[in-house]
């Protein structure tokens, strides 16, 4: 079989989706499959190409037996709705005409969060007379009005009605949570043509692992009780208060020891620094984006991890995918995140579940944890028992016969 995949980010991109498609691709590659990816140069989220990549109208090379097709893009940082549009539309047209050159492909998959990817994925469909497979990472265009990114318009009103459309045409939507499942029931989509595949964890990468002695040095987080946010830092992810607890935590007993460390980019990481510095805030790291392989160093000086979105109903359907590399790696989570990934970490036992944006549970709940090494011993545990159950192989095969089932 050979599955045409388009998709927007990709590796060297470190962000959940990019993460996600290659261990599905490298996957189904090892059970024997022809996939070629459609992508773009690497630029999320800064919107500037990587070092050592160019924006170029194709480009072809392997990455783990996949071929990888990368294409010219428009590029921009990832804030501003109608820059991003244009980014979008951009990829689908360039995915569009480059999926033309690639023969004998027997299904295709376009896969959101921007839902542009997925107009692509449906035309080439058309186009080659093949199954098109939705797969569903996030509910756009909601996001972006939840996080007001935009107000309700004409154009978001056209962007819904094509939403819909292409629910309907799909042989297949894998979604990456059940609430989105039921969210499309809702609106009218047939639910037994909606199978959901979580998001997982690779888990021969991320697994429990003694700190990085050489990272801790050089971070100056010796002796301290580290904890950390790893991923995108953008207007969904409300990280202010992580700032907010940060500036409590400097006066409160017990607190000086306890080190916060925030690791990636995004649209408001400027502003987070900024905020940072203005605050005074000495007990704060930022680091920049690092490469995937060298994520896991980071991960191994957390003592716990925070996982954090703003207080919106639409973010009760979503689940971080950080949360199953916490479990991998055995870190406990501070999950700031209501819904059905808050009832994961309470199933699964791997960690607290506090208020969105509340700063003042989070700096309780660090100085709890800092003093309670039993408890987060224990939740430790819970974390490497829990990971199994979402091992990024056994989902990239139970996806994999979902597109077997579509021929």
């Amino acid at each position: 079989m050979h599955i045409l995949f388009l998709a927007d980010n990709f590796p060297p991109e470190v962000n959940a989706p990019a993460s996600r498609t290659h261990e599905h691709c490298r996957q189904w590659v090892r059970s024997g499959h022809q996939v070629t990816v459609i992508t773009c140069a690497p630029n999320f989220p800064t919107g500037r190409v990587f070092e050592g990549w160019h924006n170029r109208l194709w480009q072809q090379g392997q990455m783990d037996g996949i071929r990888v097709v990368r294409v010219w893009s428009y590029m921009t940082a990832n804030e501003g709705f109608l820059r991003r549009v244009l980014d979008y539309m951009s990829y689908m047209l360039s995915a569009t005409l480059a999926s033309l050159f690639v023969r004998r492909v027997d299904v295709v998959i376009g896969t959101s969060p921007q839902f542009f990817t997925a107009v692509a994925g449906w035309a080439v469909g058309a186009l080659k007379r093949v199954p098109f497979i939705f797969e569903l990472r996030d509910l756009w265009p909601e996001s972006i009005k939840a996080v007001g990114a935009m107000q309700s318009s004409r154009l978001i009103g056209w962007i819904e009605r094509l939403e819909l459309f292409l629910y309907r045409r799909a042989a297949r939507i894998v979604s990456v949570t059940h609430s989105f499942r039921r969210t499309l029931g809702t609106r009218g989509i047939d639910m037994s043509k909606i199978d959901v595949v979580t998001n997982g964890v690779d888990i021969t990468r991320f697994s429990p692992r003694a700190k990085d002695a050489d990272l801790e040095r050089e971070l100056g987080l010796g002796g301290c009780f580290v904890a950390g946010y790893i991923g995108t830092h953008g207007m969904a992810h409300a990280l202010e208060t992580l700032l907010q607890a940060a500036a409590l935590l400097k006066a409160r007993p017990g607190g000086e020891r306890i080190r916060l460390l925030l690791l990636g980019d995004g649209a408001r990481k400027a502003d987070l620094k900024a905020e940072a510095a203005r605050l005074a805030l000495d007990n704060v790291i930022f680091v920049d984006s690092v490469p995937k392989e060298q994520v896991a160093r980071y991960w191994s000086l957390l003592d716990v991890s925070v996982i954090h979105l703003r207080r919106i109903e639409l973010f009760t359907t979503v689940i971080p995918s950080k949360l199953f590399e916490c479990m991998g790696m055995g870190i406990p989570v501070l999950h700031g995140v209501e819904g059905e990934s808050a009832e994961i970490v309470r199933t699964e036992g791997v960690g607290f579940v506090f208020e969105p944006e509340n700063a003042e549970e989070l700096t309780a709940l660090l100085l709890r944890l800092q003093d309670d090494p039993a408890t987060l011993a224990a939740y430790r545990q819970r974390c490497r028992d829990s990971a199994s159950r979402y091992d990024r192989t056994a989902l990239a095969l139970s996806m994999l016969n979902i597109v077997r089932g579509t021929l």
